[in-house]
């Protein structure tokens, strides 16, 4: 594990964090309820501690503030990719040119590789098939697509996000 546990720190941001989701979930603000959500919210990170899974995976905190940037740079990029393969789609000759590629990575952590291939499938005309320590096989159904993804943005905007660069 490159990063080190903070015990603590991932203990208390995962209490709020689960207590925000829960009173986000719960719409309901009576005594009782807030009580019954602190209550559960507390058992699940007492569960997790017990566990051995509170670590810095687990509760990545030291990613908020690259998440923060990363988030809208990711949703333009899907923004454009549904464009491009409504564009591809909805022509009257459809310009696709599948082709499977291994996009290198420089993510340092397990976690940082599987944001990198959840950010790929998730913009549309690209697929993560399988990933590898040092890349990530990808089916993509233009070679545009498949270009751009070798440029690398993607793969430097998750490594940044990731904060070990």
């Amino acid at each position: 594990m490159i990063l080190e546990r903070h015990p603590l720190r991932l203990t208390l941001s995962l209490f709020l964090f689960l207590l925000i989701l829960w009173s986000l979930a719960s719409g309901h603000y009576t005594p009782l309820l807030i009580s019954f959500g602190i209550i559960s919210c507390a058992f699940v990170v007492l569960l997790s501690w017990r566990m051995g899974t509170l670590d810095s995976e687990a509760m990545p905190t030291h990613m908020l503030w690259g998440a923060v940037r990363y988030v809208p740079w990711l949703a333009r990029a899907v923004f454009q990719a549904n464009l491009d393969v409504a564009r591809r789609v909805l022509s009257r000759r459809p310009d696709l040119t599948p082709r499977i590629i291994e996009a290198p990575t420089t993510q340092k952590t397990d976690l940082g590789r599987v944001l990198f291939a959840n950010s790929i499938t998730l913009t549309p005309g690209t697929v993560s098939i399988r990933v590898h320590p040092d890349r990530i096989v990808v089916h993509a159904i233009a070679s545009e697509a498949a270009e751009e993804l070798l440029e690398g943005e993607m793969d430097s905007q998750v490594t940044r996000m990731e904060g070990l660069a």
